[in-house]
């Protein structure tokens, strides 16, 4: 009897670390439309968690602050849709703005990058 139970609870507990989250980014990159420089920009990137555990957005790493990533802070259950919204502030930059967004998570890749583009007129 005991050693079926100790089977038991090591059977369940390898189905729990078996369980990971998962990002299904409809679309990890985006272009806007032709800018001039002053503008505010934001884009809302779509994912669904095809995980079979809860996903949760730790952190993200921008080349600099200039953009932003708004996530959000509760956990993502499997199979649920949510987004993440990147602003960026076109002050001070011109021509073809190229930009990486890194979040890092509990999913099972920890580091998913987003990417946008954006050609910005500079002002006279």
């Amino acid at each position: 009897m005991r050693s079926l139970l100790t089977i038991i609870i090591i059977l369940s507990s390898a189905l729990g670390f078996g369980q990971v989250a998962e990002f299904s980014f409809k679309q990890k990159t985006y272009k806007f439309p032709k800018a001039k420089e002053g503008e505010q920009l934001s884009h809302y990137y779509v994912f669904t968690n095809t995980g079979t555990a809860p996903l949760k957005i730790n952190s993200y790493v921008v080349e600099c602050h200039c953009t932003e990533l708004i996530f959000p802070t509760y956990e993502i259950q499997p199979g649920k849709i949510d987004s993440v919204l990147v602003k960026f502030d076109t002050n001070g930059k011109y021509f073809a703005q190229d930009r990486n967004v890194i979040i890092s998570s509990n999913a099972r890749k920890k580091e998913t990058i987003l990417r946008f583009k954006v050609f910005v007129e500079p002002k006279e």
